[in-house]
């Protein structure tokens, strides 16, 4: 199912402003569970963490940032 762009723009914007703040909680959660590990293992484990959530919704990232390519063309100026 392809999602609009206006769809993925305001999916986007949800996943940012309610979904990471939940996914940062569980991971910090989920790590203090976690029998205490030595530093050098435990960077590597949060900068995993830190990447893992951009997997899944890479797709809806994509070409948020450009302009809606289904808008009309602006009309030209002399």
């Amino acid at each position: 199912m392809a999602l609009s762009y206006k769809a993925r723009k305001r999916l986007s914007l949800l996943i940012l402003l309610v979904g990471m703040p939940a996914y940062v909680v569980l991971a910090v959660t989920i790590m203090t569970a976690l029998p205490r590990l030595p530093l050098w293992a435990e960077v590597p484990v949060y900068i995993l963490l830190g990447f893992g959530w951009i997997v899944p919704f890479k797709a809806v990232f994509t070409g948020i940032g450009q302009p809606d390519p289904d808008a009309p063309a602006p009309p030209a100026q002399d």
